[in-house]
């Protein structure tokens, strides 16, 4: 098994480039959608969100507002920590929980673990490499205002909440410029499939060395 970290800015198209890999036979696993997981209603972090920042970030449905939420933590450095810090234990849990599912099926799966924060969150120990998606700050910022339907200002504002792509650059293992066309980003990943499968076969053979 090779379990890798993929990552990038907000509003960078790392979720396409996940869509790609898992095209070509890579199994993914959403870090954003383990969070939405572990704080619906009656799941783990659900209580202790609700409990720390209060009953006005639920909908009528009382499932938790991500807009509302992401409102708040996003322009308080320390409240995003504090979020952190109460749900990310619990995706952690859900993680392990899926790699094992995952490998116990097939012993040489390609695990592509969807993370945002890989790195904001010291991430890197958990992973055999990382790849990293990347656009112009400028392109992230336009994206971000058009997905999310966002001022300037709260764009920016999401934005400067995690690291610079340059700090991330210096960090991850490959990296995949996604600022031209599908095309030319499919052939990158196609390019770095084949990569993670050789890697996948070298892991495999050092540890039957070991063994």
């Amino acid at each position: 098994m090779l379990n890798v970290g993929l990552t990038g800015g907000i509003a960078c198209g790392k979720s396409t480039v996940a869509k790609m890999f898992a095209a070509l036979g890579a199994h993914l696993i959403d870090f954003d959608r383990l969070a939405h997981y572990v704080q619906e209603p009656g799941k783990p972090a659900y209580k202790e969100v609700v409990k720390h920042f209060g009953n006005t970030v639920l909908q009528p449905d009382k499932k938790i507002d991500r807009l509302k939420l992401g409102n708040i933590v996003f322009s308080n450095k320390k409240k995003i920590l504090e979020l952190n810090n109460i749900v990310h234990p619990f995706v952690y849990q859900e993680w392990y929980h899926r790699l094992e599912k995952i490998k116990a099926k097939e012993e040489h799966a390609i695990i592509l673990s969807d993370v945002p924060l890989l790195f904001e969150g010291g991430m890197r120990h958990l992973f055999d490499l990382t790849v990293l998606v990347l656009v112009t700050p400028e392109k992230q910022l336009r994206r971000l205002r058009k997905r999310n339907e966002l001022s300037q200002e709260e764009a920016e504002k999401r934005l400067k909440s995690q690291m610079p792509i340059k700090e991330k650059i210096k960090l991850a293992d490959i990296v995949i410029d996604n600022e031209g066309s599908i095309d030319e980003t499919e052939e990158r990943v196609k390019q770095i499939w084949q990569e993670l499968l050789h890697r996948e076969k070298q892991k495999n053979k050092f540890g039957q060395k070991l063994s």
